[in-house]
């Protein structure tokens, strides 16, 4: 349902459901387009067949290994393909779908491709059927899964296997993904009880682990990359300010040309599932998406950090997860967390490694939106210690490393801060007083 503030659009005519989708379509396209303008024909050519023949794994930036229009082009066709499938779906433009859409977008950068994304998708579909449900049921999860689109590619180009049999076996295996993550996920949630926003990707990470010792087993060698761009920082930084200062305008013309109620979406916890479009309309919604994306890309900029193909894929990650659980208010915590850290560990704060686990580490903003600021910068300082620790177990098979650390961070602070606040609550109650917090949902 709609909030009461954006009753004037409605009143006025706007379908809202038409409008998010002409907002997502214009992202694909100006990418897309951005692609064709920058490139050359046979350059651009060159550098989709580069992205589509790479293993794509952990960190494959495919503004170093192919081209810039052939990285907007791969992340414009890809979203467009991603949302194409939602509206056949009928699925709705919810919170959640918004956020696996911009997460499709930001990873496109730097993993996701037409060939490792597609098989995955028909395997959640295949899921679907299977259980005798409908595709939109799992539509989110069928988002987020392509995050395992690395073992498609790196069995299909990646290992030592003919051409000729590793593309049917990592479409096989892309299929199989597809089929296990929607069980997986519903299940991994309850371990941290939606504490972190990133549950598909703990539940990746498992599988990944899963996957790389099968492989491992085969003598099949998974080894991870590291192919980072530079330079690129002033004109993706000003392409992205604009995007973000656009999609604000946007919300506050969509919220009756008015900043009413940002105040009251600063102040929800963001505990999942916490669909701002649903809790506070698509007018708010958009805005913080647009004052998240401003805040993610200051922090680049502030640490002196490089706006390369992953660094833009997490903001853009940040930036739609502004319409599911996220907002400046609960994420700054975990950013200055991680920053902290670093700044103490001698780690340095604008190498790409730690401006990643910064803006990812932010899937963990719900436990500064529910237990409090302080316990939102333990949990950054635990996350940048967890997730340089991690990646081995699934040799960056799982796009989503970032989110199968924060999944560790939230399981093992949840029981801690829960007993904590049950505590507290009694000794509240002795004393004849209510609690000043709440424990959080279960």
């Amino acid at each position: 349902m709609e909030s009461a503030a954006l009753m004037p659009a409605v009143a006025d005519g706007l379908d809202l459901q038409r409008v998010k989708y002409r907002l997502l379509v214009a992202l694909c396209l100006a990418a897309m387009v951005f692609g064709f303008v920058v490139d050359a024909p046979a350059e651009l050519l060159r550098g989709t067949v580069a992205i589509l023949t790479s293993p794509s794994n952990l960190l494959t930036d495919y503004l170093a290994i192919a081209s810039v229009g052939a990285t907007f082009l791969n992340a414009g066709a890809l979203t467009l393909l991603s949302l194409v499938m939602v509206r056949v779906a009928r699925a709705e433009l919810s919170g959640p779908v918004i956020a696996g859409l911009f997460t499709v977008f930001g990873f496109a950068l730097f993993g996701k491709n037409l060939f490792n994304s597609i098989p995955i998708t028909l395997g959640v579909l295949l899921y679907a059927r299977l259980d005798h449900r409908r595709f939109r049921d799992f539509q989110v999860e069928s988002l987020f899964a392509t995050s395992l689109g690395p073992a498609v590619s790196f069995m299909a180009f990646g290992s030592d296997l003919p051409r000729w049999l590793g593309i049917p076996l990592g479409y096989v295996l892309g299929v199989v993904i597809g089929l296990v993550i929607p069980p997986l996920a519903a299940h991994f949630t309850r371990f941290h009880h939606g504490l972190t926003l990133y549950n598909v990707g703990f539940t990746a990470g498992i599988v990944g682990m899963v996957i790389v010792a099968m492989m491992n087993l085969l003598d099949q060698e998974v080894l991870e990359a590291s192919y980072v761009s530079a330079g690129y920082t002033l004109e993706l930084s000003v392409l992205t300010v604009v995007f973000c200062a656009a999609l604000f305008a946007c919300g506050f013309v969509l919220n009756g040309r008015s900043a009413r109620g940002m105040g009251g979406l600063m102040r929800r916890p963001g505990q999942a599932p916490s669909d701002f479009v649903a809790l506070e309309g698509v007018g708010r919604t958009v805005m913080n998406m647009g004052l998240l994306g401003i805040t993610a890309v200051a922090y680049v900029l502030v640490v002196g950090g490089e706006l390369n193909g992953p660094v833009l894929g997490s903001v853009f990650t940040v930036i739609g997860f502004g319409a599911y659980g996220k907002h400046a208010r609960n994420c700054l915590p975990v950013l200055v967390g991680v920053a902290l850290a670093a700044v103490v560990t001698s780690t340095d704060i604008g190498s790409t490694p730690a401006v990643l686990a910064a803006l990812f580490g932010t899937t963990l903003a719900p436990i500064s939106g529910v237990f409090g600021s302080a316990w939102g910068v333990v949990a950054g300082v635990l996350h940048l210690a967890i997730v340089a620790n991690v990646g081995f177990l699934h040799a960056g098979m799982n796009l989503y490393n970032q989110g199968f650390a924060a999944g560790f961070v939230a399981i093992v602070l949840y029981p801690v801060l829960h007993a904590l606040l049950r505590m507290r609550a009694k000794r509240a109650a002795r004393a004849g007083v209510g609690p000043d917090r709440g424990s959080p949902t279960p």
